[in-house]
């Protein structure tokens, strides 16, 4: 890899750290094509992307986010998930991680800290940007449907006493 091959990772990665919602760090040592590209495959269904990296680059690209505890995570074979849903990310890694013992979260970086493994799976355990929307949604539908119902059960009401003195009418004539 030349020098402008290096820049360009290095501004990629740089972009890669800023602009997504959560970086997860992964080591995939003995990992064959197959289960590699079924991982890929994972991620991009959740709207991420998977890429084995370079770790001096990486180092660079942190630009202190994180600290040094970001910076020990990209020690041997190394390949990151990211995505800009930060739950996404974290989502897929960690459920690959618990099929494919070859495939093993070190940790991540979110925003400028730095994630250790506990941190990934708590992430991992939240509900995504798009459920989080719809319960959102759901929450906000409830009250007008509870309302609507609430103005409709008295009319309802009113209705059947009237079929009750109908009902009683046709049945004393």
């Amino acid at each position: 890899m030349d020098k402008t091959e290096k820049n360009e990772l290095l501004e990629t990665l740089k972009g890669v750290f800023s602009n997504s919602g959560a970086v997860v760090v992964a080591r995939y040592s003995g990992m064959t094509v197959a289960d590699m590209s079924k991982l890929r495959a994972r991620v991009r269904d959740a709207g991420g992307h998977a890429k084995v990296i370079k770790n001096r680059i990486a180092r660079i690209a942190l630009e202190g986010r994180g600290g040094d505890q970001a910076g020990d995570l990209f020690k041997g074979p190394t390949l990151i998930t990211f995505a800009p849903d930060a739950v996404a990310a974290a989502k897929v890694a960690t459920d690959f991680a618990k099929i494919n013992d070859k495939f093993v979260v070190l940790g991540g970086v979110m925003g400028s800290r730095a994630l250790d493994t506990e941190a990934v799976t708590a992430l991992a355990s939240l509900p995504s940007l798009d459920q989080l929307r719809s319960q959102l949604v759901g929450l906000i539908q409830s009250p007008a449907t509870k309302v609507a119902g609430v103005l409709q059960a008295p009319a309802g009401q009113l209705a059947r006493v009237f079929s009750a003195y109908a009902e009683k009418d046709k049945s004393a004539a």
